[in-house]
């Protein structure tokens, strides 16, 4: 079998017995150096259980579940039981991990031996592959064994398997080494300790696997093991300290000098060796290090770039100072040299501030800015500016340009704007050979400002200042950067236009910028820009929308950067979409995500839009007070930019509304008197004071209200969905006022409008059920919509299902479904499965309720039962 070798340095029978023992699972969860993947093998070996374990080392590049699944399937298929049971598997791109569990379940269901899956490293799962294999564990029967070994907790909940005594956990302290275990590890490194030497090295270790393994080491070859054992002693830290000079004891020279004089850098390779030793052969010197385990780790396949283990770093860097304090400053000035022209700016910057050269980081670090925030690496440049003196920050033009736009990016504005002050009297006297960059950094925090108070005409004109800037530097290498801030420009115009309302500019406008991101090989400009054109699509198709969106949290999850401003962005869309076709439990946790990851004190116009879809959710969850509150605030934000923000005027229309709903009439009264004519000039309102007429039953103002909106001389800009809305309150008021015909006309048009997106949020919000139901029975395009928006209003009156008799699956089920009823069979609660999922309780319970009817039952067993007869649930493992 692939997988651990036979035999082992120390045969550790309690622990084996432990491991082979009745529970179905074994966690063994310990620190590196620990001795877990040395237990598993010898305990394999040991126990002769070689045919009967499927051994699964996890890799970082098999995070993801198919590569994972496709180790395990291989893994179980060279064991004895899992030849005849576990059917192969090609590596198809759709190959889905869910799948493979639910296959795995079913070809393993006729086990009858013991047969154990063994995965080491299990933390470098992702939490994908973590919940599956949690599925795996909770379906399974007793058969399949599970040993799991971690460097730290995952999030695996095993606390049933616990409560029920089917669960071993093997920690840290479990895998300390006995003074018998630390005997017998010597022994096999040929070393023969006296004894009281051994007790000696025991206790000062307290069994530290990895402790006792390098004593071991540096102990070979050792004069005097007696007094070795004497002085090693104290802490870890005190434990290393002595292997550290028992190691440099015995390395030549030319070997000391590297360590110590490379201890100053992050990583090495070796040119920067040779460089800061001023001798040759660094490389070979470093594999020959790595080699010997001297606490020195390769970072690639090539062997090329190094690193020192943490604790083995500092105590070099230590041992530097002491040694030779004088030249530490001196190291990190050529180390910063040498990084900078190969093109490691970050790391420049760094060694620059360790040297405390503040100059020479502040014009490294200026020159790696624009190129960092087109890359998304604000993160990275807030660590290091936050490093550098407040006097440099306001002595240098350029760091205070930096600094005005780090301000800005964390929503303190009067910061931005005194460090603005600072880098606009600081430019004058900017030496000439930085006056260009020194302009082009004050030129984009210009820009940033300018879009942070969302204002289009400030955002144009500073975007044609900074292109003006990079035509006129003598420097002619700035054409690509001339692209980038072109890019940039095009994207931020979008941005700001989209706010205030401009949205077929603005649509062009971020076109363009994704276009030529696209092109330059920028993709933090093109995720911005897609983010935004789904903000934009909304307005026109939801379907767009949705897909724009998408392609922009792809790109997000790609990339790393799930918390920028510009996810969020993406994340309400999403949200939105939902709720305005009345999906209101599953776009919960796209609005979640939304505001955990916009920050309304930097984005303020985005932070007026979480707002205000966050009020539009609790509305539909008849949660009015809490959404008048959100509509409130939504305008408070709004107000904090300079143009007209696009979504002020609807969120004084959704508050007419929540007072409308709370009978609050005369407040909805006061709020109409005192609105502006401009004001009233929007279709939104309109449409508002007609619900508020209508609640007032006075149809003929309802009617005088909606004509400039239904004709269309005065539009809505909340696009088709609001216009749904208009023609469903025309619709009720001629009904009350007695024209059915009429009405009937106005809510086959609502229908039309509401046809191609699904947009069934009015119809929830301000149900019609007798219009509706006696709609069904005239001629109507749109049955099967009123069929949905029946259920709809249904499932919001109703508690469970009523029982019925089984039905064949006429609906498939849908992916979010499938994950549930995946679920159904480990006797999880709707809380713990939602946990599972990350999805709110209500939409596991909409999910349950959707399976329920498709299934045609009424019980979680029978669903499960069900389920299984047609072949979507693996059978019942014996």
């Amino acid at each position: 079998m692939a997988g651990p070798g036979r035999g082992g340095v120390v045969v550790r029978r309690g622990l084996f017995g432990q491991l082979s023992g009745p529970a179905r699972v074994t966690v063994l969860s310990a620190p590196a150096g620990s001795g877990k993947t040395v237990l598993l093998r010898s305990w394999i070996s040991q126990t002769n259980l070689a045919e009967h374990a499927a051994w699964v080392p996890v890799r970082r590049s098999e995070r993801e579940p198919r590569q994972f699944w496709l180790s395990v399937v291989g893994a179980l298929r060279r064991t004895v039981q899992g030849a005849g049971l576990v059917q192969a598997l090609t590596a198809a791109p759709d190959l889905d991990g869910w799948v493979i569990v639910e296959r795995l379940i079913e070809d393993l269901a006729p086990l009858e031996d013991q047969l154990w899956l063994v995965v080491d490293d299990v933390h470098e799962l992702g939490p994908e592959a973590l919940r599956q294999l949690e599925l795996l564990i909770m379906r399974m029967g007793p058969g399949l064994r599970f040993v799991l070994a971690s460097r730290h907790d995952v999030r695996l909940r095993l606390h049933r398997l616990r409560l029920e005594g089917e669960l071993t956990e093997i920690r840290a302290a479990d895998l300390r080494f006995t003074l018998d275990e630390a005997r017998e590890l010597f022994t096999a490194a040929g070393l023969e300790l006296p004894e009281p030497a051994l007790l000696t090295l025991h206790e000062r270790t307290e069994g530290w696997v990895a402790g006792l393994r390098l004593a071991a080491l540096s102990l070979a070859g050792h004069p005097e093991p007696g007094r070795f054992a004497a002085e090693f002693s104290g802490s870890e830290r005190t434990v290393a300290e002595y292997l550290l000079a028992e190691v440099l004891d015995r390395q030549p020279d030319e070997v000391r000098r590297l360590l110590l004089r490379t201890s100053v850098l992050e990583r090495v390779n070796g040119e920067l060796a040779d460089l800061l030793t001023g001798n040759d052969g660094g490389e070979r010197a470093l594999q020959d290090l790595e080699q010997a385990n001297a606490f020195v780790a390769s970072l690639d396949a090539g062997r090329s770039w190094f690193h020192y283990h943490q604790m083995f770093a500092d105590l070099l860097r230590l041992e530097l100072r002491r040694t030779a304090p004088g030249e530490v400053a001196g190291l990190h000035r050529a180390a910063s040299g040498w990084l900078a022209q190969h093109g490691f700016g970050v790391e420049a910057v760094r060694q620059a501030q360790a040297a405390e050269d503040w100059g020479a980081a502040g014009q490294q670090l200026a020159d790696q800015w624009p190129g960092l925030h087109l890359d998304g690496g604000d993160g990275t440049v807030h660590e290091l500016l936050i490093t550098f003196p407040a006097e440099a920050l306001a002595a240098d033009a350029e760091l205070a340009a930096l600094a005005a736009a780090n301000e800005l990016a964390r929503g303190s504005v009067e910061a931005a704007e005194r460090y603005l002050e600072l880098a606009e009297r600081g430019a004058a006297s900017v030496p000439a050979a930085r006056m260009g960059p020194a302009h082009l950094l004050l030129g984009m925090a210009r820009l940033l400002r300018a879009r942070h108070r969302g204002d289009p005409q400030a955002v144009t004109e500073e975007a044609g200042r900074l292109q003006a800037t990079v035509v006129e530097a003598s420097d002619a290498a700035p054409l690509a950067l001339s692209q980038d801030l072109r890019a940039l420009a095009l994207i931020s115009l979008g941005i700001t236009e989209f706010w205030t309302g401009r949205f077929a500019r603005a649509a062009q406008h971020l076109d363009q910028g994704v276009v030529l991101a696209r092109q330059i090989g920028r993709p933090f400009l093109e995720f911005t820009g897609r983010a935004y054109q789904s903000a934009v699509e909304i307005y026109g198709s939801f379907a767009q929308a949705t897909e724009r969106s998408r392609q922009a949290i792809e790109l997000a999850a790609r990339h790393g950067w799930g918390e920028d401003p510009a996810a969020g962005i993406a994340y309400l869309i999403q949200g939105a979409v939902l709720e305005w076709q009345g999906r209101v439990d599953e776009a919960e946790p796209w609005i979640q995500r939304a505001e955990r990851t916009v920050q309304a004190e930097a984005e303020p116009a985005a932070g007026a839009a979480v707002c205000y879809v966050r009020g539009v959710l609790e509305l539909a969850r008849g949660r009015v007070a809490d959404a008048l509150a959100a509509f409130q605030a939504a305008e408070r934000q709004a107000g904090r930019v300079s143009a007209p923000h696009q979504l002020i005027a609807r969120a004084r229309a959704w508050q007419l509304y929540a007072l409308i709903r709370l009978g609050d009439t005369t407040r909805a009264r006061q709020a109409v008197a005192g609105l502006s004519d401009l004001d009233r000039e929007h279709g939104e309102i309109r449409v508002a004071l007609a619900a508020l007429h209508l609640a007032q039953n006075d149809p003929g103002a309802v009617e005088a209200a909606l004509a400039p909106v239904l004709d269309g001389t005065m539009p809505v800009v909340g696009g088709e969905a609001w216009m749904v809305h208009a023609f469903l309150l025309a619709a009720r008021a001629r009904e009350a006022a007695g024209d059915s015909a009429a009405a009937d006309d106005a809510l086959e048009r609502a229908l039309d409008l509401a046809e191609p997106d699904g947009a069934l949020l009015w119809f929830v919000l301000y149900p019609v059920p007798g219009l509706l139901g006696r709609h069904t029975g005239h001629r109507t395009a749109h049955a099967t919509l009123i069929a949905e928006i029946q259920g709809l209003l249904a499932a919001s009156e109703r508690g469970p299902l009523a029982a019925s008799r089984p039905q064949p699956l006429l609906e498939p089920l849908s992916n979010s479904e499938l994950r549930v009823l995946r679920y159904l069979p480990a006797n999880l609660t709707a809380p713990e499965i939602a946990a599972e999922l990350s999805v709110s309780q209500n939409t596991v319970k909409t999910h349950l309720r959707n399976l329920y009817a498709k299934l045609g039952t009424h019980r979680r067993a029978d669903t499960v039962a069900r389920a299984r007869s047609l072949g979507l649930l693996a059978p019942r493992v014996r």
